[in-house]
């Protein structure tokens, strides 16, 4: 059996491994330098503390590193000291490429990438990752995909997509709550309770969401059917259009990839 381990279980490390220890992993080991970060897990007998990274890595198969980016040299260099050959690595960080994890762990470490976003917190996260052909058996595989699946779904990509993943899925949640805050402060000006305000928008939103997803028709056809001639909804998709808002969306997520390419470098 397969033992899995977390360095870090903040907000994202921690719904990750809340996500899999409640799916039925049998054992699962967590670390963090905050003590606090550890009630989360409190009753969850498979859930194993362990005292420090070195007990941490010498009792599991697979580490998840889900620690901020600038923590990733420090730890690394303490993960490095008693890290095995057949162990794998898994990374959560928009700006630690295979290649500088290679520098930092050894050249013949495993390394799979991953970004996952805070949807996870409610097991709806969309999870892309990548790894260098070769590295990961189909079993190993089989067994990542297992884990990353507790929380929501998990889509391979080509290493080189990972910026632009950040900006898709990783930062999108952000877009998504900005657009609902937006309509439920027009709504609670045309008055609207707040409360109310802001179940309408998410709803709405959701609703649109699985329209796209269950159909599978193109979001461009779906906002036609809406739109009826000289109606309502088009007057609303005008003016959208005419204050910029496709553009900005776009803008801002090129702004979000070159910032996550920015990383990189640091």
């Amino acid at each position: 059996m397969s033992i899995l381990g977390f360095i870090g279980i903040g907000n994202m490390g921690g719904a990750m491994a809340s996500a899999i220890a409640s799916s039925g992993e049998k054992r699962l080991f967590v670390y963090d330098t905050y003590e606090k970060a550890y009630d989360k897990f409190s009753g969850m007998t498979n859930v194993k503390k362990a005292q420090t990274i070195k007990e941490l890595v010498e009792q599991v198969d697979y580490i998840i590193l889900s620690v901020k980016p600038q923590y990733y040299g420090s730890v690394c260099e303490q993960v490095k000291k008693v890290l095995r050959p057949e162990q794998i690595i898994i990374t959560v960080s928009p700006s630690h490429s295979i290649e500088q994890m290679k520098m930092l762990l050894g050249e013949g470490v495993k390394i799979v990438r991953t970004m996952p976003n805070t949807p996870a917190l409610i097991n709806e996260g969309i999870t892309a990752y990548c790894y260098q052909q070769g590295e990961i058996s189909e079993e190993q595989k089989g067994q990542l995909l297992k884990w990353l699946g507790a929380f929501g779904v998990a889509v391979e990509v080509e290493e080189k997509l990972m910026s632009a993943v950040v900006a898709t899925t990783g930062s999108s949640p952000a877009y998504g709550y900005l657009f609902i805050e937006a309509m439920a402060d027009a709504a609670v000006s045309l008055g609207i309770p707040r409360a109310m305000a802001y179940n309408l928008s998410a709803m709405a939103i959701k609703g649109a969401c699985e329209m796209v997803l269950q159909t599978g028709k193109h979001p461009g056809e779906l906002k036609d059917a809406v739109t009826s001639p000289g109606g309502t909804t088009i007057r609303a998709v005008t003016k959208l259009e005419e204050c910029g808002f496709r553009n900005s969306v776009i803008q801002a997520m090129f702004a979000c990839y070159d910032k996550a390419e920015e990383m990189k470098k640091q």
